[in-house]
């Protein structure tokens, strides 16, 4: 249910919603969401000072309803 619900609020921000790719991994800390935008689109999903990344976590946070959840920005620039 997190994956999806980040992939659209991901997809609102960027410039190219079909490059975002929200990968879920569990571990042992919990669960991990990776997030993959393209190249371009990077700054606007960090933000400034990272005020967008930020707010992606804590929704994030607040629908995972007290399970832990990392959300990570990946850069994938090749």
């Amino acid at each position: 249910m997190l994956a999806p619900a980040l992939e659209h609020l991901v997809k609102g921000i960027v410039e190219n919603p079909d490059d975002v790719n929200v990968l879920a991994k569990t571990t042992s800390r919990g669960e991990v969401l990776e997030v993959r935008v393209n190249p371009e689109d990077l700054g606007r999903v960090i933000g400034r000072s990272g005020r967008t990344a930020k707010a992606l976590r804590t929704v994030v946070g607040a629908l995972a309803d007290g399970s832990r959840v990392r959300v990570d920005v990946v850069d994938t620039d090749d």
